[in-house]
């Protein structure tokens, strides 16, 4: 409704109250001064009704808004009734504690697992404010309590990195409280999490790589890290490997780098447990990482 016709239809009230009260106490003579007094009441009830009431509604709504959450405060302080952040603020504004926050990072369960967070974050690559929501704690938590061994280490060490990112003085942990269920699916929690908090997600999910590339979060991939700053090797380089084993193919020998990249040997079958020169063929860069192809020179075979 228009806030005008309100106001209008609010000052047309109080003329005809006015009205009514000249009407019934007010008796003047000769009637020209009756008519004045009617008058003066439809100008001042009008005015009334048109101005000073809203302004009279507004100061009352406002103080009995204060009152009631002062009350709720004390209230809630009395009680000791912890408070929670909102689970998903509408936007960077609604959330004051978020603004606080320098370079907000979310960290995924995968991340913590995995283990290189912390001498990323000792070597001083990543800074700001680590954020690990309550649901990643509570998945890391299901997962050292698993009955399984394997699954049961994985989820205790990732509790051991997180402790010891928290004693670092590179970055600032902080583990935000978020209430209720919302979104069961995790990913889906956090993709939503890291949008409304204008935070980054370092991550070695695959998939979750993905699918925030699509939705438009920024991701921070350990992996992607770690190829970056591999040693790059050219065609007709030489490298120096050991070969461990026979590769899936008939003749190959593989062998791999001190940081892990797997090297297939052509036609190195035959040198299994030996060190040998071998001269790049091709490399293949995927997000799993590097896999290099070497060939023996003909005077080596």
């Amino acid at each position: 409704m228009n806030p005008y016709r309100v106001r209008l239809a609010i000052g047309g009230v109080f003329s005809l109250v006015g009205i009514v009260i000249v009407n019934r106490f007010v008796h003047l003579s000769p009637s020209g001064m009756q008519t004045a007094a009617y008058f003066g009441a439809v100008v001042v009830g009008g005015a009334v009704g048109v101005y000073i009431f809203p302004m009279v509604t507004r100061f009352v709504t406002a103080f009995s808004t204060n009152l009631a959450q002062r009350v709720a405060q004390e209230v809630s302080s009395q009680l000791r009734i912890p408070s929670f952040p909102r689970q998903f603020p509408r936007s960077r504004g609604d959330n004051k504690e978020s603004q606080k926050w320098v370079n907000p990072i979310l960290v995924d369960t995968s991340a913590l697992i995995d283990g290189r967070i912390a001498d990323i974050v000792e070597s001083g690559f990543l800074f700001g404010t680590v954020i690990v929501p309550t649901f990643i704690l509570g998945e890391l938590q299901h997962i050292a309590d698993s009955a399984n061994d394997l699954k049961r280490g994985r989820g205790r060490r990732g509790l051991d990195i997180l402790e010891q990112i928290k004693k670092s003085k590179f970055v600032r942990v902080v583990i935000y409280e978020v209430p209720g269920e919302g979104l069961k699916n995790i990913d889906e929690r956090l993709l939503r999490l890291g949008k409304n908090l204008h935070a980054k997600i370092l991550t070695t999910d695959f998939n979750l790589n993905k699918v925030a590339t699509v939705s438009g979060v920024k991701i921070l991939n350990v992996n992607e890290l770690v190829n970056a700053i591999k040693t790059p090797f050219l065609p007709g380089e030489t490298i120096e490997v050991k070969v461990v084993s026979a590769g899936k193919e008939k003749g190959q020998g593989l062998g791999y780098l001190p940081d892990g990249t797997m090297i297939v040997v052509e036609k190195g079958e035959g040198y299994v447990g030996k060190k040998i020169s071998a001269a790049v063929s091709r490399v293949f860069q995927t997000v799993a990482g590097r896999m290099i192809f070497v060939q023996i020179p003909d005077k080596e075979s």
